[in-house]
């Protein structure tokens, strides 16, 4: 398994233990009360290592190569899915994923970001930085759920927007508007989950929901670490300074207000057991679904209105 610099402790550790249960198996030798022990040893330093994880480290994990993505999730946690292409104006957004789904017996709207599992998907996927088409697609098909009555799970995975001449030229930043002010009267329930980077207007582009989730090794924040810190002392080196002070972690954005729930991960990050991690993603939509479904159109509205509006309010 591929490994950050703070997990080498513990990846050392795995590999020994594997080691020896190799040996045993090998020699037929009963080594069983030393790997005990040293398994007893592994999981004190999971625990230590994991639960005081700083901000950068967080953002490590958020970006681990083996993190799941959108099209994980879905097929992990529904059924029936079906994509939908194209924002019916220029062409089909790679990294942009939408398309029809149950989660249970629920029928739902899913849209996500996706990023590839190599160069060659990765140049497909555009590493989850969608352009304007991408954007336009998912409000397509937001406004087709909501003709439909259907409600809408976001997963959220993306460094940014793309910042490319292509993509100003065909309204990048009229397409993240656009957006933001329609999803914000989209009268069917909507929950957004950051399920890895949720990085600046590219994150937010399909953010507005009623229910903002982050998951516990992933981060929210409007800019990147290192764009941070290249504007603010002009060394991207300091990233790991900017991580802490732009408060992008789940925990963070939960105290400041800006996001509702932070979904727990098990214990080394996502990718450490993605069936758990997608258990807890779905039990965290239909317990909001459950909840959101039973208010009117226009209650459902203006307590979205009120959740951005208040957001920044001190006093």
């Amino acid at each position: 398994m591929a490994g950050l610099d703070f997990e080498k402790p513990i990846l050392e550790l795995e590999k020994k233990i594997q080691e020896f249960k190799s040996f045993m198996a090998e020699k037929k030798i009963d080594l069983s009360s030393e790997v005990t022990k040293l398994e007893e040893k592994l999981e004190h330093l999971k625990k230590d290592t994991y639960i005081n994880l700083s901000a950068w480290q967080k953002v490590q994990l958020a970006r681990h190569p083996l993190r799941p993505y959108t099209l994980d999730y879905i097929g992990m946690i529904m059924s029936d899915f079906v994509e939908l292409h194209g924002d019916r104006l220029f062409s089909d957004d790679k990294a942009m994923i939408c398309g029809l789904a149950k989660l249970d017996k629920i029928k739902v709207m899913v849209i996500g970001h996706q990023k590839g599992r190599d160069t060659k998907e990765n140049l497909k996927r555009n590493f989850g930085c969608a352009h304007p088409e991408g954007y336009r697609k998912a409000l397509r098909v937001m406004q087709m759920a909501e003709e439909f009555g259907l409600p809408i799970v976001i997963l959220i995975d993306t460094p940014g927007a793309y910042p490319g001449i292509g993509a100003e030229e065909r309204g990048q930043s009229h397409a993240i508007a656009l957006n933001l002010r329609e999803m914000a009267s989209i009268s069917v329930p909507i929950m957004a989950i950051v399920i890895g980077e949720g990085g600046s207007g590219g994150a937010l582009g399909v953010g507005v929901a009623d229910r903002v989730a982050v998951l516990e090794n992933s981060y929210y924040s409007v800019i990147s670490p290192e764009g941070c810190a290249a504007i603010l002392w002009k060394d991207g080196a300091k990233a790991p300074q900017a991580a802490e002070v732009l408060k992008l972690t789940g925990q963070d954005l939960l105290k400041l207000g800006i996001i509702d729930e932070v979904i727990p991960e098990p214990i080394g990050g996502a990718h450490r057991d993605a069936q758990k991690t997608a258990l807890n993603i779905k039990e965290a939509i239909l317990r909001n679904f459950k909840e959101l479904r039973v208010l009117d159109k226009e209650e459902l509205l203006k307590l979205r209105y009120k959740k951005f509006r208040s957001m920044g309010v001190t006093g």
